[in-house]
């Protein structure tokens, strides 16, 4: 558990499994939608160019997919038209996960879709509709009316070309999710970036009006910030601060959808070096993964001179924080509670009976039956929350879990 940290396919890529165990131990993953797609991307080529080497790259990552913490974030389009309809998502680092399931005084979240796929990419098991649907997928978000995004923009009075620099540009697409005067034209920009359902048009211009007419960035700040990186894209795209040839950076902008829902975004793309920090929060960081990487090298080689009984024990155990002297240390100390690295971690007394009455009620309350949506409970009377996690008990060279735990102990 540390920071809440949006990473990048390129990021996962080129680290170790080693590396991956640390990463996964001392930060809180956010696995967003793009990252999805980038690495079934690989499952979607032509026929006849697909061969082992792909199947290789994507058993490779998900052999290296955080499974201790974190969560998959919900797919931006449509928390953004949630955020059209007035259902309002905070923006401060929280990630959003879609698939809860409301219970008596609660919320269950079974293991997702995207879990599920990875734990079986693991084995080298692909389902034929996740080949299919990864071409359909990396297709549904490259498609975008550019015609008529230029005459939305127009009406608004802004023409990208005139930038000379990303942060201009930046600020321009600002201005334009900005804009009052033609507010109505900045939403149907959005409703145009965001295909949205043709249904679903008419309440969201009626929220809007009943919430006064005001602009995109004050109506729906998530939605505005996913206009406003697209506008920003297609101005550099224009002013060509951004090359048009390369058709990867369509589907690298796209992370940046999910920066509101992060503390860190870890990435080696020079794209993303560019331009995320022009989207971040002042609480916000980037970190450029090559040198996160040789920091969770260092990281692992302090640990691998534990005495073997101690490993054996389970990361948990042992591992409470990163060592002095390095990125992930410092990442801690900007961006979680002060001091927290060096807070002392009592020895949990062993109780068997006690922790098997606990893990007895967890099991009871995950199972509960599924509430109608008029009964789900508030999120403020809200007492409990389960997130399914499916753990390998070994990872390379480390034990996640207890070497002696048992296998129904492990469950979940």
């Amino acid at each position: 558990m540390g920071p809440i940290s949006l990473f990048d396919k390129s990021f996962l890529q080129s680290i170790s499994l080693d590396e991956a165990v640390w990463f996964d131990r001392f930060f809180m993953p956010v696995a967003c939608p793009i990252f999805f797609v980038e690495t079934l991307a690989d499952l979607g080529k032509d026929a006849s160019k697909r061969g082992s080497a792909e199947f290789s790259v994507v058993k490779d990552i998900a052999q290296k997919f955080p499974e201790m913490g974190g969560s998959p974030c919900a797919f931006h389009a449509d928390i953004a038209t949630q955020d059209l309809l007035g259902n309002h998502m905070p923006l401060d680092g929280r990630i959003p996960r879609s698939g809860g399931r409301p219970v008596p005084k609660g919320v269950v979240y079974d293991l997702g879709p995207e879990e599920r796929a990875f734990n079986r990419w693991q084995k080298g098991e692909f389902f034929e509709v996740e080949k299919v649907a990864a071409a359909d997928w990396r297709k549904s978000l490259s498609e975008l009316d550019l015609n008529k995004v230029a005459s939305e923009l127009r009406s608004v009075g802004i023409d990208g070309k005139s930038c000379n620099t990303l942060d201009q540009a930046r600020d321009m697409a600002l201005a334009v999710v900005s804009h009052k005067a033609n507010a109505m034209s900045v939403l149907a920009l959005a409703v145009t970036f965001l295909h949205v359902p043709q249904h679903l048009h008419r309440p969201i211009i009626e929220a809007w009006r009943r919430d006064g007419k005001r602009s995109l960035s004050e109506y729906a700040p998530y939605a505005a910030h996913v206009v406003a990186v697209e506008v920003f894209f297609q101005f550099a795209l224009a002013a060509r601060l951004i090359d048009s040839n390369r058709p990867s950076n369509r589907t690298d902008i796209a992370y940046l959808f999910y920066l509101p829902f992060s503390q860190l975004f870890i990435s080696s793309d020079k794209l993303h070096r560019r331009t995320a920090s022009l989207f971040m929060r002042d609480n916000q960081e980037f970190v450029w993964g090559i040198d996160l990487k040789a920091s969770l090298k260092a990281v692992n080689s302090h640990f691998l001179t534990f005495p073997e009984e101690v490993k054996e024990q389970g990361l948990m155990s042992f591992a409470h924080a990163p060592p002095d002297g390095n990125i992930v240390a410092d990442l801690w100390d900007r961006h979680l509670r002060p001091g927290i690295r060096n807070e002392k971690k009592e020895p949990r007394d062993a109780n068997p009976e006690r922790d098997a009455e606990l893990v007895k009620k967890l099991k009871e309350f995950s199972k509960q039956p599924t509430l109608p949506p008029h009964q789900a409970p508030h999120e403020d009377d809200v007492e409990m929350m389960s997130i399914a996690h499916s753990v390998h008990r070994k990872r390379g060279s480390w034990w996640q879990v207890p070497k002696d735990m048992s296998d129904t102990e492990d469950d979940g």
